[in-house]
């Protein structure tokens, strides 16, 4: 054999060779997942990691997870809609324009504590909620969760509903929560979470409403000096995934994407509970005022009426079924 013989013929097995290595590669399916909040500290990042982590053993790597940011959370459920995204972690918030009875899950004071809240969602009424995102071109995964949501504001200190009175809040795009704050005398102000800390910087809105872990993860303390731990409402999150990608999964990879899920739930919990417990000292540390002795059933009088139009808007027994479980 000549030496051109020679060198074409390890040239050959060398490509091929590097064919074969690179086979694995090339069936891996590469998935990714946006959220609205930083990855390292936040409760939404803890339940994408592990998400990402689970999936990606369950599978032996034939899926890899990229995890990304985007605080438009509109913005990523039309993309989980249209299959430009596999998975979104948002939420409620804007989820009621798209799947209307996922409202009923944001009246004010309709859970009693967490135990209640995630009982209830984890619970066949909450997978019945799950079910109507199908019909909407979505595919409702699980529930995660953000917390107990509390006013923050850069006026005055909140200890009755009276004090709200006048308070320009920034909402999300949420008709529920709107209700809420109007009938408090409040000025609702619907903005996507990416618009908030400008308006809060430049005087557009007064205050917003969110949970602890959330208030921490963004440095709100920076653009606001008061917080009162209201309560007012249970705000879930939720893992969305598209049909696109859901629909072409076999039985036994959409049970490993749905133990990927459950973890990620987990974790996300798990955060919510540990920031709950250090966030308002730490944000006392940061320089906030913080109020915490809340007549909670002087707010409840206050929005009597708002509770009499969600009875007659939303399901008033799927509200009844959500606010009884035990």
């Amino acid at each position: 054999m000549t030496m051109l013989r020679r060198t074409a013929l390890a040239a050959g097995l060398a490509g091929l060779t590097a064919l074969l290595g690179a086979a694995p590669a090339a069936a891996q399916t590469e998935i990714t997942v946006q959220h609205p909040l930083p990855t390292a500290n936040s409760h939404y990042g803890a339940g994408a990691m592990a998400f990402k982590e689970t999936l990606e053993r369950l599978s032996n790597n034939r899926y890899r997870v990229t995890i990304q940011r985007n605080d438009n959370e509109r913005e990523m459920i039309e993309s989980v809609q249209i299959g430009t995204l596999d998975f979104t972690i948002t939420s409620t918030g804007p989820v009621g324009n798209f799947v209307p009875e996922v409202r009923t899950v944001d009246v004010p004071f309709l859970f009693r504590d967490y135990a209640h809240a995630r009982g209830a969602l984890d619970s066949p009424i909450g997978q019945e909620i799950l079910a109507k995102f199908q019909a909407r071109g979505l595919v409702g995964v699980i529930w995660m969760e953000n917390g107990f949501r509390h006013l923050t504001n850069s006026r005055r200190e909140v200890n009755t509903p009276a004090d709200i009175r006048g308070l320009k809040v920034r909402t999300m795009e949420n008709q529920v929560h709107m209700r809420a704050f109007s009938t408090l005398g409040a000025l609702p102000t619907p903005m996507a979470f990416s618009e908030l800390i400008p308006a809060l910087q430049q005087g557009t809105v007064d205050g917003q409403e969110n949970p602890i872990p959330v208030i921490v993860a963004n440095n709100i303390n920076q653009v606001q000096r008061y917080l009162t731990l209201t309560g007012h409402v249970y705000s879930p999150a939720l893992l969305i995934g598209s049909p696109a990608l859901w629909g072409r999964l076999s039985a036994a990879d959409r049970a490993i994407f749905l133990q990927a899920a459950q973890a990620g739930r987990d974790a996300n919990r798990a955060k919510v509970t540990a920031d709950e417990q250090s966030g308002v000292d730490e944000l006392r540390r940061r320089g906030m005022t913080v109020t915490t002795s809340v007549d909670t059933a002087q707010f409840q009088t206050a929005l009597a009426a708002a509770f009499t139009q969600y009875e007659r808007e939303l399901d008033g027994n799927l509200l009844r079924r959500l606010r009884d479980w035990k």
